[in-house]
């Protein structure tokens, strides 16, 4: 029980490209980096070698810190998720300060709630039925929150990823590019600085847009994903060299135009 312990304590969420969660895996030394809900450091991970990047100016002296849990929550559930999972209470400014806490649950809360139990009950499908199931029912629930929930709700802007991510899975382009660029603004409100799922997103959406020919539109989407991915992931990440590969297609595409 000990040993358990202090792997879920200790361990790390390897993630994919895309920032899906792959699996876990443990390293010691990242270990001894202590937690802030803003803080100054990123983990990215390229295949199973964790990248630690500093996001902003870090002073001599000053403390490293990574974030331990996904920071789209409001105060009281990132408290309650590192209290249960790490044992212990953050008291970094944005904890103190309840910080966007009124955006991220904005809205009718009864509408809201019904939105989040919905996305509890999601498990990832394994077919094309699966996903067309949860498809409609993303559909169904966007459509009557119309006018009650605001797309920064983040009950609802999980919704317009689950929907993003559904339409993607079926091929349906089109609509996955209008569940994706509803997400972008609420994304920038929430990572307003430096921050790979940000970055991710922009570039999903930069590569929707290309696969509809609006290549100025994504141009621009995919020049704000690499000014972030820059810092985020650094130069030589494989993620960077993709959106490389795909923003000099759309270069080369304006310029035939």
């Amino acid at each position: 029980f000990p040993l358990f312990s202090q792997v879920t304590c200790n361990c790390f969420t390897i993630s994919n490209g895309e920032m899906q969660d792959v699996g876990v895996g443990l390293y010691p030394s990242m270990s001894l980096l202590n937690h802030s809900c803003d803080p100054n450091c990123v983990i990215v991970f390229e295949g199973y070698q964790l990248l630690l990047r500093s996001v902003r100016e870090i002073q001599i002296g000053e403390e490293l810190t990574v974030s331990y849990i996904e920071s789209l929550m409001p105060t009281s559930e990132r408290q309650k998720q590192l209290v249960r999972q790490y044992c212990f209470e953050c008291d970094c400014l944005l904890c103190h300060n309840q910080e966007k806490d009124s955006e991220k649950l904005a809205g009718e809360e009864h509408a809201w709630k019904e939105v989040k139990d919905a996305i509890n009950e999601v498990r990832y499908p394994k077919s094309k039925e699966e996903w067309k199931h949860i498809l409609a029912r993303c559909q169904n629930l966007l459509s009557s929150n119309v006018g009650r929930l605001p797309d920064t709700n983040i009950y609802q802007l999980k919704m317009l990823d689950c929907a993003m991510d559904a339409c993607i899975n079926l091929e349906s382009w089109e609509e996955a590019l209008y569940y994706g660029s509803r997400t972008l603004e609420p994304y920038r409100l929430y990572y307003p600085s430096f921050h790979p799922l940000r970055a991710v997103q922009l570039l999903r959406v930069g590569k929707l847009q290309y696969s509809q020919d609006m290549f100025p539109q994504a141009l621009e989407t995919l020049k704000q994903a690499y000014d972030i991915m820059k810092v985020t992931h650094g130069t030589d990440h494989s993620l960077m060299k993709a959106l490389m590969e795909i923003k000099e297609e759309c270069e080369a595409m304006i310029r035939i135009q």
